[in-house]
Parts: C-alpha cells; structure tokens; sequence
C-alpha cells in the first residue's frame, strides 16, 4: 500500500503558526530596540515584591537597589498602593498627558513669573525639552491651574516714592467719616473726541457681509477733533461743566475757578467750609495759584501722584462718553451740547454712591501696599 502524505490544510496551519511565531520575535526584538516608544510596565509579581520589602521595613534606595528598578518607580508602586489599596495597574482615564508633569509645572511657573510670556514663546520652550505640543494644549494646563489670557490694563507708571505716597494718604483718610466726604468737591479735566469712543459694538449680520456700511463703525483720522471739558461734582450732584477754549494753561485754569468753583459749591450746598480736590497738574499746583486758593480761603486736599484710580470723577467721565457717543454727535458743535445736557442728566444717586463708598478706594491701596487698584 502506498503511504499517502500529510494534509494538505495541516501543512497550511503549520505555515501559519510559523509565521505567528515568527512575527512575534520580530515584535520583541522591535519593541526591544524601540523601548524609548513604549515605556516599560512591571508585572503584578515585581510589585507585589516592591509591596512586601517595603512591609518588612526597607526604604525606597534598598528596594531600588534588591529589586534592580528606578527609585521613583518604587516610590510610584507604594503611593498608588497607599492611595488605593492595592498593586493592580487600574484602568487609565482617556489619552495620556502629552505634557510631563515636569514641563507642566515649569510652563505654569514661568507663566506666573512673566504675566506677558505669549504661548508661542512657550511652545518654542518645550520643544527645545523635547515635548512637541500644540497651543492649545499649553493654554489647556494654564486654564486647569487657574491662569487665563486676558487683555492686560493700561494703568499708570507706578514708581516706588508714587506707591508710598498713595499708600500714605490712604492710610491718613481711610477712617475718615461719611459726612467729611460729602464735604468734597472733586474736580478734573478731560478730553473727548468726537468719533473716538472705543467701545465693543456688536452687530447682527449674515456671512461675507462684515465691511458692509450698516454693519461697520465710521471712523476718521485723529478722533474728527475733541473738546476739553472741566468739571466737578459732589455727593450732592454734578457742578459746573465747561469747555476749555484753546491750550490750558495756569492762567486759564484760574479763570475757570474764578467763574464756576465758586458757583458750583453754593449749587451743590457745600457751604463755605468745604475741602477743593484737583490732581497735581502743574498748572494745579503753580504758585499762583496757590495763592489764589488761600485768598479765597478754600481748603485743598493733598493728593498723592498718579493716582487717578482714587478719583471718583474718574467714574462720571465714562458715564459722560458712554451717553454722549450713544447720540453720535456729527459736529463739535453737537459734541459739546451733548456733553453738557448728559452731565446735567447724571443723578444725584450716581453721585452719592460713588462717595459713599470712597473708603473701597482707600482700602484697595491699602491691600495693594499703594499699587494699582481695580477702580
């Protein structure tokens, strides 16, 4: 009898089963050479033996050293097993951090240390670590630890003797009383322009339509030309507001106090002891006029530098721009009326309000040992 030979499928599953034998040897030796792509997990048993010498009262170094592994993986093992009971690799949440915790701790340090540090500065940092990571997920880990992207405000330069001097008149007013307040009368200049009122404005419109006419804001070089306007207030309401004709210079300034300081104290009631506020301005501070406030017998507060954020004043001038830019004056003309009939529209609760809580102010610098406040 002839001997027949071998199946044909059984030589075909041998083949097979070569081949798998095969491919896994390729695999080891591959993961083998690539070990940096893949990070090593030790078994349930090399953990256990982490577990019980750590027991039987050895440190991480001897552990390190008797076992032959890393001493942060040790270290690693016995937290996770004190935090949750066991040596088991529990299952992961989601995708694994493209960032260490290393550079994670590092971007968000820098981040504090340079407030104006850009992402992109940061990204070009860790790569030169060798961790390439997109924008956003450097954004990501700031976010997570409280550090947001915001536009930064524009305050005044605030040397060391400023600070100590706004810290200084602070502290002597901040137990001042109510009815002392009341007693100001708080004054300043400023400028408004006629298109230059660089509020957000928002518009509703289809795609492709954002430089239409009607979904724009006109604008014109240099504002359309701008008014100065001095003016004053008290808890009582709003005094005098007039228009500085030409350059502003001490003799003018005298002029305006001569015509309204005066007359706006008696309207708001202030009587004859009442305390004048102005900032530091040169033309303030001339020795004329000086002396014309002594003539007159009108008491003036001593104001601290660069300090606008402690002048309620401050506050009506943005109410005024606010109102006036929302009846879109075509002229100065219109500009001026308009900024006189909204500063005569102001209440008197708006007034009192802000000097009802004047001792907030004080209080902020104080906090800010004589820096920058949010007022």
């Amino acid at each position: 009898m002839t001997q027949k030979g071998p199946p044909v499928c059984n030589l075909i599953s041998v083949q097979i089963q070569l081949l798998r034998d095969g491919l896994r040897c390729w695999l080891r030796e591959y993961w083998g050479a690539n070990s940096i792509m893949k990070s090593k997990e030790h078994t349930r048993q090399v953990r256990n033996m982490v577990l019980e010498k750590f027991k039987a009262g050895l440190g991480y170094k001897k552990i390190s050293q008797a076992l032959n592994i890393s001493r942060s993986t040790v270290q690693s093992i016995i937290r996770k097993w004190k935090e949750y009971g066991t040596t088991v690799n529990l299952p992961r949440q989601g995708h694994p951090p493209k960032l260490t915790g290393r550079t994670r701790r590092s971007l968000i340090r820098e981040a504090a240390k340079r407030p104006m540090v850009t992402l992109d500065e940061m990204q070009r940092a860790t790569a030169q670590v060798g961790e390439t990571v997109h924008r956003t997920t450097i954004s990501r880990a700031l976010h997570k630890c409280g550090l947001y992207g915001r536009v930064a405000r524009r305050k005044p330069l605030l040397k060391e003797n400023h600070k100590k001097s706004r810290l200084q008149f602070a502290r002597s007013h901040v137990e001042d009383t109510a009815n002392m307040w009341k007693k100001v009368l708080w004054s300043d200049e400023t400028k408004i322009e006629l298109f230059g009122h660089n509020a957000k404005r928002y518009a509703w419109r289809r795609n492709n339509t954002a430089h239409h006419s009607e979904n724009t804001i006109p604008t014109v070089k240099y504002g359309g030309g701008s008014i100065m306007l001095w003016g004053c207030f008290s808890s009582a309401g709003t005094g005098k507001l007039v228009k500085v004709d030409g350059k502003m210079d001490g003799a003018k300034y005298r002029a305006i106090l001569e015509e309204n300081l005066l007359e706006s104290a008696k309207d708001l009631r202030l009587g004859r002891r009442f305390t004048f506020q102005q900032d530091n301005d040169p033309k303030h501070k001339a020795r004329a006029t000086m002396e014309w406030f002594k003539k007159k017998n009108i008491h003036v507060l001593e104001w601290p530098s660069q300090s606008p954020d402690l002048n309620p004043i401050e506050n009506l001038w943005q109410d005024l721009k606010t109102a006036v830019h929302k009846r879109s004056p075509s002229n100065l003309t219109e500009l001026e009326l308009f900024c006189k009939e909204e500063w005569a529209r102001i209440s008197v609760t708006r007034c009192a309000k802000l000097v009802e809580t004047y001792p907030k102010r004080l209080a902020a610098v104080i906090a800010a040992k004589g820096g920058s406040t949010k007022y």
